[in-house]
């Protein structure tokens, strides 16, 4: 280029820089346009500022620019508007005196400029529109397949998606609340956006990330930062664990229940380890014998049941396995197995008898791993007899003998315990309940007789009539027999007899029977006597029937009327003056001297002699043999 070319450069340039000083109209920049947020399907006010028509907007035509392109959607002819055909049909109107332009219905698709221009052209305002859209609450999906320790690069950790922002919203990943950062070969985040029909946007991102044994119980989430008209604001996800895979390092044997173990518990034997997945364990047990480790048999889910656990299962336990991720050998440290227990719970004499009168001596003995702790006690009441394993029985009864337990137990294992049952046999004669038993029946209807005894040897028991017996063991030397009969015309009249025997005697107790058609008649005129017990001995019966209870209460009633009849009588004797005893100072009747000491009043009873007396003085002095009940008052004196 020559001399004169430069020239013309130069002159060009500064023609160039002259000419932008000066302001050349059309030319200059245009000032940034007037800001407005709206939220999606809200209502947008667009106030067009003229500097020039304030108040004066009788001609104005609105545009929407979008993608550098204008197109009329509304104009203002003297102060009334008219929509022009297009997306914003029906949605545009005029307020505040046409100096705004509201638009309703908004859409993320409004997210664009608004400018309004007056009669000169070069006159216009620019509006801002800016839509937004909160997007759903973030949904997170981890990596259900898990990741191991060994990975070289990173691994999908977990995938979150938020649906229906606008605009895109921002993500942050977090681990245990700490947020993530890309890490070149340790971190890596990769999002993208889909746009829906709607306008709206879908994010999606996925956590990659190399992970260490640390990480197992990691909490990971994700965050989700928008910005309404109100500010910025944002949203989390729930919490998920990745499944992290890494080699075991330890392996030990757990037992369930801790503590001290005793014979009939349920007890589980289970392998773990500090890796995961789980090896696959084999759980052994050294054989007392050979002293060699033999594979002991386990469930689906490798645990060792033992239900009910047993003395033979002490010994000691171990776990072997293999890690399939390192195809490493694991073995356990040994652990020892107790079962504490209690056996060949023994009583001697087996079968004790004796003579009544006479003592008894029982011994316990017992087996067990621990110390043990004797009780006798009685079978019928369960009461505590003596502690020890000797009881000593002195000047036996026959009501003595029965059942006898010897109770061994172990202190030390709360529940561990084992007893032995002896029944002591008294020598002697059936014993029975009562001789005789009253029963109230229905002619033809069929009954059920009950007869016990005991003794020993151990009585039979016969009956004197016809019928269909059955008897129930109650201890070695009882029996309870029971007849059902049909109640006949012939049987109420003799009774049922029930008879028990054996080599040392015999005992009977009649059973008599009553219609309960004749329970009433008798209540009020017969005495019912308490039936003789047998053996000697006799034991009062209180009536329990119903009808019983009245007639204690007619019985008490009339006493107490009669009662309150003779006391109204000797008051009204008394009142008479009557009756002179109880009254302050001495009576005499007045006679003539001439009879006065011969008057004497004779006063005869009806009464029994044991019944008059009633009639004795205060002394309780007793009449002659030869007293007839007759009374004689000297008034002589």
């Amino acid at each position: 280029m020559g001399r004169s070319g430069l020239i013309c450069a130069f002159l060009l340039a500064v023609c160039c820089c002259s000419r932008r000083a000066a302001g050349v109209p059309g030319e200059a920049e245009q000032p940034e346009p007037e800001l407005v947020e709206v939220e999606v399907g809200h209502t947008a006010l667009l106030k067009c500022g003229l500097s020039h028509a304030q108040g004066n907007l009788s001609h104005v035509d609105w545009f929407s620019v979008h993608k550098e392109k204008r197109m009329l959607i509304f104009r203002v002819r003297q102060g009334q508007g008219q929509s022009e055909p297009g997306e914003y049909h029906n949605r545009l109107s005029l307020q505040d005196k046409g100096t705004t332009l509201v638009l309703t219905g908004i859409t993320p698709h409004d997210d664009r400029i608004f400018t309004c221009q007056g009669k000169r052209r070069a006159q216009e305002h620019r509006i801002r529109l800016r839509v937004y859209k909160a997007p759903e609450e973030p949904s997170i999906q981890v990596n259900t397949l898990g990741i191991s320790v060994n990975s070289k690069e990173p691994v999908e950790v977990a995938t979150c998606v938020g649906r229906n922002g606008y605009p895109v919203p921002q993500v942050t990943w977090y681990k245990n609340g700490q947020s993530l950062k890309e890490e070149k070969n340790r971190v890596h985040i990769q999002s993208s956006q889909t746009e829906e029909s709607s306008g709206l946007f879908t994010l999606r991102s996925v956590l990659q990330a190399q992970v260490s044994k640390e990480d197992k119980d990691a909490q990971f989430y994700c965050e989700l930062s928008y910005r309404l008209p109100s500010g910025n604001h944002m949203k989390e996800s729930k919490e998920v664990t990745v499944p992290v895979f890494y080699p075991a390092e330890r392996v030990w044997l757990e037992v369930e229940p801790e503590g001290m173990l005793k014979e009939g518990d349920r007890v589980e034997i289970r392998c773990l380890a500090d890796g995961n997945p789980q090896p696959h364990f084999s759980i052994i047990k050294q054989n007392l014998n050979t002293r060699e480790m033999e594979e002991e048999r386990t469930d689906d889910n490798g645990v060792l049941v033992l239900d009910p656990a047993q003395k033979e299962h002490s010994g000691r336990y171990e776990c072997q396995g293999l890690d399939l991720e390192t195809t490493t050998s694991l073995q356990s440290d040994q652990q020892e197995l107790v079962v504490n227990y209690v056996s060949d719970v023994r009583v001697s004499p087996a079968a004790p008898e004796s003579q009544e009168g006479s003592s008894l001596t029982l011994n316990c003995e017992a087996e067990s791993n621990q110390d043990l702790q004797f009780q006798w006690l009685r079978e019928k009441t369960g009461k505590l007899l003596a502690k020890g394993q000797v009881l000593q029985l002195h000047s036996l009864k026959r009501e003595e003998g029965g059942g006898y337990r010897c109770l061994a137990s172990v202190p030390s294992v709360p529940g561990l315990n084992r007893s032995q049952l002896v029944n002591v046999a008294i020598f002697g004669p059936p014993w029975m309940a009562s001789r005789e038993k009253k029963m109230w029946v229905k002619e033809n209807s069929e009954l059920n007789l009950s007869c016990e005894a005991s003794g020993h040897p151990r009585p039979s028991i016969v009956w004197s009539v016809h019928g269909t017996a059955s008897e129930q063991d109650q201890e070695p030397q009882n029996v309870l027999s029971v007849l059902n009969v049909l109640v006949t015309p012939e049987l109420l009249e003799t009774g049922a007899e029930c008879v028990a025997s054996n080599s040392l005697g015999r005992n009977t107790t009649i059973i008599f029977l009553e219609l309960d058609s004749n329970r009433t008649t008798n209540l009020s005129t017969s005495t019912i006597s308490p039936p003789a017990r047998a053996n000697g001995t006799s034991t009062e019966k209180k009536l329990t029937e119903p009808e019983s209870k009245g007639v204690v209460i007619v019985a008490v009633t009339v006493c107490v009327l009669v009662l309150a009849l003779l006391g109204a009588v000797l008051y009204f004797f008394y009142k008479k003056g009557k009756l002179p005893c109880g009254r302050s100072g001495k009576q005499e009747i007045t006679l003539p001297p001439s009879r006065k000491s011969e008057f004497v009043v004779e006063v005869k009873s009806d009464k029994l002699p044991e019944e008059m007396g009633l009639l004795q003085g205060s002394s309780g002095d007793k009449r002659a043999p030869g007293d007839q009940g007759e009374k004689y008052i000297d008034l002589r004196h």
